[in-house]
């Protein structure tokens, strides 16, 4: 990237790495990790005209889901699905869509940020 004048760096993290989730404390961990190294390399590529950014997700429709919500069933679904404000979980399209802007042109002056891609559920 710096032989070609520059380029982006996207990291997918996770919203865990903003608001934690009870028994998950090395997953949470190694997303927060992941979070400060992405603002870290923003900092110190930022001179070679390399963007960093970090992309956090919120809860999908994952097999880890049901970590996150207490069991697997729309019984234990609901209460959670009730807590994102948009009503309903992260598909990959929506991250893929944050994404591709960030990569983008159009999001040239952005270097480390954090996107929450969560439907709301950090606010």
């Amino acid at each position: 990237m710096r032989r070609l004048g520059g380029g982006v760096i996207l990291n997918t993290v996770s919203v865990a790495a903003i608001r934690p989730r009870p028994n998950l404390t090395a997953y949470n961990s190694s997303k927060g990790a992941a979070l400060v190294m992405s603002k870290s390399l923003a900092i110190e590529l930022a001179p070679d005209n390399i963007r960093v950014n970090a992309v956090c997700p919120g809860p999908g429709d994952t097999p880890m889901l049901a970590a996150f919500v207490g069991g697997d069933s729309p019984a234990h679904r609901a209460p959670f699905l009730s807590s994102i404000p948009l009503g309903r979980l992260t598909a990959p399209l929506d991250v893929a869509n944050a994404m591709v802007f960030l990569a983008s042109d159009e999001a040239s002056f952005i270097t480390g940020a954090v996107l929450e891609v969560d439907g709301g559920r950090c606010i």
